[in-house]
């Protein structure tokens, strides 16, 4: 029997009582129950916390309900538009949970895309994980804040005389800052995005 149908059974839950406490659909429950759809993450974490049971139980990972994993959690800063015309706000609009054991969790943050700047690869809604430090490897993909205000998201590639930002839509042109612009304007690499986590992913 499906884990989740199982403890939903246990506490006596209908799938729309479930659906309730998860601020979503009785349809999605079904999905769940009949594996025609898997959980994301921020679900799991709030089925466990429902059913006081580990993410491993629910996956059917373990017969041990509470059996310990690593969960960090990261928080997010206000949203990121991938171009040139956004103001940043570095302020906690929410958290993300993630099932992983991050060393010095403390330096990192995501960021929401708001852009279409970084499409492919980015796309508006997604998320970013990002790594809180003040300077990438050329060719690595960063968030950089312009004029103390202005935060994108771009691949960086140094030249000899600065660094160019580079979107991944054609329709952008690359943007190019000397060192001396760095420095007077001023651009600052403020971090290294290290993961993306696709819109719809938590919901």
């Amino acid at each position: 029997m499906n884990r989740i149908k199982k403890l939903r059974e246990e506490f006596g839950y209908t799938q729309q009582d479930l659906a309730n406490k998860l601020n979503g659909s009785k349809s999605v429950i079904g999905l769940y129950e009949n594996e025609m759809r898997k959980p994301s993450l921020e679900i799991l974490v709030k089925l466990s916390e429902i059913f006081d049971c580990s993410i491993d139980y629910i996956l059917c990972k373990t017969d041990i309900k509470n059996a310990v994993i690593n969960v960090a959690r990261i928080p997010i800063l206000g949203t990121v538009k991938a171009g040139y015309d956004w103001l940043a706000e570095e302020n906690v609009v929410d958290y993300i949970t993630l099932k992983e054991n991050i060393p010095n969790i403390k330096e990192y943050y995501a960021l929401k895309i708001t852009g279409d700047s970084m499409l492919p690869l980015l796309s508006k809604g997604d998320l970013v994980i990002v790594h809180d430090q003040d300077d990438v490897e050329s060719g690595q993909t960063a968030v950089i804040l312009i004029n103390g205000e202005e935060a994108t998201v771009k691949k960086v590639v140094k030249t000899n005389e600065g660094i160019e930002l580079h979107s991944m839509n054609p329709y952008y042109p690359v943007k190019k800052f000397t060192y001396e612009d760095m420095k007077s304007i001023p651009v600052k690499i403020i971090g290294r995005v290290k993961e993306a986590k696709i819109k719809g992913a938590f919901e």
